[in-house]
């Protein structure tokens, strides 16, 4: 048996690589391959010692190792995490777990090697970012190559315009199916500056989704916050590295403001063919979101005739994006004050975050709801944003 019953089309808006040390330098462009670090797992549930075995045995899991994680069958999901995970970084095995899984199509996000790309230090090169934003492009094509199901992830940061398209250009001769990009402001100026119009034209035109995901902005929040003259607290793993409770608390504002300005910025008006999604950042914020959105408009449209649009805020994000709610959240409820057409599944395999039953808990919250419902949220919104993979 599989996880998902073979009589349910099951689409999953995300998954992950778990990035051995050289996932960069190892499709670097020779010249800079000296220069790009090894992605580090420091700050993170998987220890120096995992790696260090890993990379011993050639930077493959022990076939002992994967004919344990294959025998788990369909309770794969349950005990198959991070970097122990079957298929966290080897495609082959990658396509052995979607067929325990048993999802139709899986979008795969990197982890830890978007640090570098995104959250550039005053010393980081352009040069050297947009190097590692290619070495990271041409591995994702290469473990998503061999499997249709695998619907790989390219990320574009935006802060140098040119380069951002550059690379646009790169991701779409690559077949990459969706560009993750930060969901922070680009350097210095806003997502609808004039010289990044070119870049939203480009993946309107060529069909492919703009996503934003958890770490595409920083984690914490501003660390004023948390100095409050007593001791640290712990994340909701027990330790210290993670997410803890104010950072939970604020995690969704840098997204939602990210969209806000596109909106304000008529990218969504501009672009009625472009199409996108918001991964791992939950989605209870959402509703209320449109509602605002569509409240000052009308009320600030009298004078600013930048937002007078054709489509109220709310038609804009309905018809054009989607969102995955974490699985605490009562999508049922984010449904019932909104619309079924803007929430989808995701597992987020092999994370722990992801939860030991994902498709039970959503599964828990839409079992009264009725049978459009359903199939919009694990289906049919996938393919709203990938109308492609109905054909797959």
């Amino acid at each position: 048996m599989t996880y998902v019953p073979a009589s349910r089309a099951i689409y999953d808006a995300d998954s992950h690589i778990m990035e051995l040390p050289d996932f960069l330098k190892a499709y670097a462009d020779p010249a800079l391959r000296e220069e790009i670090p090894e992605v580090s797992y420091s700050a993170s549930l998987v220890t120096d010692d995992e790696v260090a075995v890993i990379m011993e045995q050639g930077g493959q899991h022990s076939d002992e190792h994967k004919q344990s994680m294959i025998a788990l069958g369909d309770d794969l999901i349950q005990t198959s995490k991070e970097i122990q995970a079957l298929g966290a970084f080897n495609a082959a095995d990658r396509s052995k777990a979607v067929d325990l899984l048993g999802f139709r199509k899986q979008l795969v996000f990197a982890t830890h090697s978007v640090a570098l790309p995104f959250h550039p230090s005053s010393k980081t090169e352009a040069r050297l970012r947009y190097g590692a934003t290619r070495a990271h492009n041409r591995h994702m094509a290469d473990f998503c190559s061999d499997d249709a199901r695998l619907v790989g992830v390219a990320i574009v940061p935006l802060d140098v315009p040119k380069m951002a398209i550059e690379e646009l250009d790169f991701v779409i001769e690559s077949g990459l199916e969706a560009v993750w990009v930060p969901h922070r402001a680009p350097i210095g100026f806003s997502c609808g500056h004039v010289d990044l119009e070119p870049f939203w034209a480009k993946l309107a035109e060529a069909g492919i989704p703009f996503l934003f995901h958890v770490g595409g902005s920083p984690l914490q929040a501003m660390k004023s916050w948390s100095n409050n003259g007593k001791a640290a607290v712990k994340d909701w793993m027990g330790g210290g590295e993670n997410v803890r409770t104010k950072d939970a608390f604020v995690l969704h504002q840098a997204v939602e403001t990210f969209i806000s300005m596109m909106v304000a910025e008529g990218i969504f008006e501009r672009h009625p063919k472009l199409r996108g999604a918001a991964v791992e950042l939950g989605a209870g914020w959402v509703p209320e979101l449109l509602r605002r959105m569509d409240d000052l408009t009308r009320i600030y449209s009298r004078a600013d005739t930048s937002v007078r649009f054709d489509r109220t805020p709310s038609e804009q994000i309905t018809q054009q994006m989607a969102f995955t709610p974490f699985p605490h959240e009562d999508v049922a409820n984010m449904i019932a004050q909104s619309s079924p057409e803007l929430y989808m599944f995701s597992s987020d395999y092999p994370h722990v975050e992801g939860g030991r039953d994902p498709l039970g808990k959503f599964d828990g919250h839409l079992a009264q709801a009725d049978d459009a419902t359903k199939e919009a949220f694990f289906t049919e919104n996938f393919l709203r944003i990938w109308p492609e993979a109905r054909c797959h």
